[in-house]
């Protein structure tokens, strides 16, 4: 690898921007390319466009191109969870997520609640909501999901969650408790275009009563929006 192209790459990474290394195996050869198709050397459009698959799967791979091997090494900025309110929902579901490689936030400002030893392995934040999202700055790799059902906790990091390039945005609550929420939110100057991103009653709909059903049920429908999934629209909420 050339110093200016490993500059490149180092730089990339740093700002967190999705990036495709190309090498040809049969001399070496490298390109970098970035998610909106620029690169730093000539390459085949097919190949380009398979260097873009390989960064939506998030799954490096070889491929063949005119009788020439490339190997594709996708460069992702890690797929991130934040979640507002060190509740027992979250409890639940930051263990189900590690597995999975998400790096995980939970913010609460009640410091009771948003300790260490409740929540180990993870970050935890007692910043409020609206300072934490500030510093954490989520892009399109970045699931939020607010848990609290106290307005004054999960509406700041609403604000700042629709004003993000957040992939994913739940918020926990019964659909009576949605509406307010969105009329709360709509105050702030959010349209309905903007209020549709959130998923209220947050998670799938499996009839889910425990906070671990909960958790699930919010862990799946994540899992689903990630991977592009075709989503049932919702019948009943996740939880009250």
């Amino acid at each position: 690898m050339t110093p200016t192209l490993l500059a490149a790459l180092t730089a990339a990474r740093a700002a967190k921007k999705p990036v495709v290394l190309a090498t040809r195996l049969d001399d070496g050869t490298q390109a970098l390319l970035a998610e909106d198709g620029t690169h730093g050397a000539s390459l085949p459009e097919a190949l380009v466009h398979q260097a873009l698959a390989a960064l939506a799967d998030d799954e490096s791979r070889t491929v063949e191109h005119e009788g020439v091997r490339w190997f594709l090494h996708a460069h992702n900025p890690p797929q991130r969870l934040v979640i507002v309110g060190a509740v027992h929902v979250a409890q639940a579901l930051v263990p189900m997520a590690l597995p999975l490689g998400f790096g995980i936030t939970v913010i609460d400002p009640r410091r009771a609640f948003a300790t260490a030893d409740r929540f180990p392995g993870v970050t935890v934040s007692s910043d409020w909501p609206d300072e934490a999202m500030d510093a954490l700055g989520p892009d399109r790799r970045t699931a939020i999901v607010t848990l609290t059902h106290d307005p004054k906790l999960d509406d700041p990091a609403l604000d700042r969650a629709l004003k993000s390039d957040a992939y994913y945005i739940g918020a926990l609550g019964s659909r009576k408790t949605h509406a307010a929420r969105l009329a709360r939110l709509t105050a702030l100057g959010h349209g309905p275009a903007s209020l549709a991103r959130i998923r209220g009653p947050v998670g799938l709909a499996i009839e889910a009563t425990t906070a671990p059903e909960i958790a699930l049920s919010i862990l799946a429908e994540i899992v689903a929006v990630r991977r592009g999934a075709a989503l049932v629209a919702q019948v009943a909420g996740a939880a009250a």
